[in-house]
């Protein structure tokens, strides 16, 4: 019980409830802007509302802070999040040119194709698909590219010890960058599919 409170001390149940106030941020833009979009769409809306808010919010600091030094050693705010992390994987504290490499196409480019996402589904554009297919492998590449050179060598900067750091910072918050983009993949794959057997059946008249 002593260890289960010490690692639930009141930063990370204040930056749990932060990622919360994230989701919910991304629930209302999603209402607020999909009012037009089918329910499936309204949710996909809430997802890329919260994977921009978090690629802005959070990564974008980290990306930052590491350019100019490294997480463990800047005394803002704004880092506290991956000194936290950073207890599961080191790798955030020291700038690891892998990780931050990584972050900077992920903060730039799948920041960027979020809102373009957004913005195809809110005014039913064409490229929608395209979009949303490139936003997914761009995010799971970069799942790959963080985790299995890890893998490769060990994981000598993982920590897996206990609950929170496994399943909570390592499995759930990297796994849905992996589950969520799978699934948007697929309903890209079946409107897809849909679209080009219409245009068969329309050829065929």
């Amino acid at each position: 019980m002593a260890e289960s409170t010490e690692l639930f001390s009141q930063l990370v149940v204040f930056l749990l409830f932060v990622s919360f106030l994230q989701f919910v941020a991304g629930l209302v833009l999603a209402q607020i802007f999909g009012k037009a979009v089918s329910r499936v769409d309204k949710w996909v809306l809430v997802w890329l509302f919260y994977d921009a808010i978090v690629h802005f919010t959070f990564e974008g600091p980290f990306v930052y802070f590491s350019l100019v030094g490294t997480v463990a050693k800047s005394d803002s705010l704004l880092t506290e999040v991956w000194k936290e992390y950073g207890k599961a994987d080191s790798r955030w504290l020291h700038s690891d040119p892998t990780i931050v490499s990584l972050e900077i196409l992920t903060v730039v480019l799948d920041g960027l194709l979020c809102l373009v996402a957004v913005y195809a589904i809110c005014k039913d554009k064409h490229y929608r698909h395209f979009v949303q297919i490139t936003l997914c492998v761009c995010e799971l590449y970069g799942g790959w590219m963080t985790f299995c050179p890890e893998w490769l060598t060990g994981s000598p900067s993982l920590d897996t010890s206990n609950f929170l750091y496994l399943w909570i910072y390592l499995v759930f918050f990297n796994g849905l960058w992996v589950v969520v983009p799978g699934l948007l993949m697929l309903q890209s794959w079946g409107e897809l599919r849909d679209l080009h057997r219409a245009q068969k059946t329309n050829k065929r008249k």
